[in-house]
């Protein structure tokens, strides 16, 4: 049964911001303490610190909306995830696809250690922005001759990287909706090339960048196709919140490194053949209900993002109860006033992740899609 979201954006988001506020502090504290002298030692810390926040965002998914994921999967690869460094490519089709990401690295074992290539913008985001920054997340401009010496250098930041890590990037680079498929199909035509149905066209560089700088210390290309299953609602976070649940269809195939071609061009044109296969397996899942020739898994939902926020809930209850002591001295207008304060930033904290995930408004509106796609 679905529950308003408006009743369970105040709880979660002083949830949210105050344990989020709590964890960003430990970072800030231990980037500046131990980083300095032993980076090794600073992102094994941050890996445990910063699930204590984005496992509030698994059990959004497995505990509170009870999202079902199939996993599309070879026993092989089964085995490796977690136990290699990969490079994981995906389509973007619905909001919460990163979040879908981080569910399996948390089932890998190497969620605070999964890392991704974002837009700049994503890293002001209050709390779960700030997390990402202190994880060496890379961060664009979307201008290429800025974001290839940002590429280079974040890439070589992960070369002694002490833990299995994961690195996400949407070559989409942004998610699918009509207005953007229409875009898409235009440019394919003036550049005579395959028109999309289901996938927008891939920018290749940063693509063909990680793989020129990692290919070396990284094993794997993860091959991800993610959908929602037919006739199942398309999840947002606003629908996460309101307990609403679906179901989504995810492919992994595991493309070994030293498979991919070693000219730029080569590796190019494998990821464009690559977005061509996964358009044609969706238009048949669309049209025809077969998603794969994988073996299906089920993805079974682990107590551990249960108990964090159980724990959370009560370390905060228990906090707020003596911060109430405390305060029965001060005059009760200052009381109302503070609780009101923090409930309204809650709120606005939790309005402006939900607004930053919205497909909508994942393409800034000052550069058309076709001007992006003919600089990619």
């Amino acid at each position: 049964m679905a529950i308003p979201a408006a009743l369970v954006f105040v709880p979660v988001g002083v949830l949210f911001l105050v344990s989020g506020l709590i964890v960003n502090l430990i970072q800030l504290v231990f980037f500046i303490i131990v980083r300095p002298f032993s980076k090794s030692l600073y992102r094994r810390i941050n890996k445990n610190v910063v699930e204590l926040l984005w496992l509030q965002l698994i059990w959004l998914i497995d505990w509170w909306a009870c999202i079902k994921v199939n996993l599309y999967a070879d026993a092989e690869t089964l085995q490796l995830l977690g136990k290699e460094h990969a490079l994981v490519l995906s389509n973007h089709r619905s909001d919460i696809d990163w979040l879908i990401g981080w569910v399996m690295a948390q089932r890998a074992g190497c969620l605070g250690s999964s890392l991704a290539i974002m837009k700049k913008e994503a890293k002001y985001l209050p709390i779960i922005g700030w997390s990402m920054w202190f994880s060496d997340y890379i961060f664009l401009e979307r201008s290429w001759d800025k974001d290839e010496k940002t590429l280079t250098a974040g890439f070589k930041r992960f070369e002694d990287f002490p833990m299995t890590f994961w690195l996400a990037l949407f070559v989409e680079g942004t998610r699918f909706t009509q207005e953007k498929l229409e875009a898409a199909q235009e440019y394919a035509y003036i550049r005579s090339l395959p028109s999309p149905r289901n996938v927008l066209i891939p920018r290749t560089k940063g693509f063909v960048s990680a793989v020129s700088h990692i290919r070396s210390f990284v094993p794997a290309v993860y091959d991800c196709t993610l959908t929602v299953r037919n006739n199942q609602p398309k999840p947002t976070l606003l629908r996460m919140f309101s307990g609403q649940s679906s179901e989504l269809n995810l492919q992994l195939r595991r493309h070994k490194m030293s498979d991919l071609p070693e000219t730029d061009d080569g590796i190019a044109q494998w990821c464009q053949d690559l977005f061509i296969t996964k358009d044609a397996q969706l238009e048949t899942y669309f049209t025809k209900d077969v998603f794969s020739d994988l073996d299906v898994h089920q993805i079974n939902r682990p107590i551990k993002p249960l108990i964090v926020v159980i724990v959370w809930v009560c370390l905060l209850m228990y906090g707020g109860f003596k911060l109430l002591q405390w305060l029965s001295m001060v005059a009760s207008w200052e009381i109302i006033c503070l609780f009101v304060v923090i409930l309204v930033i809650a709120t606005i904290t939790m309005q402006v992740l939900i607004q930053s995930s919205e497909s909508h408004r994942s393409t800034p509106a000052k550069r058309p899609l076709q001007e992006q796609l003919i600089s990619a």
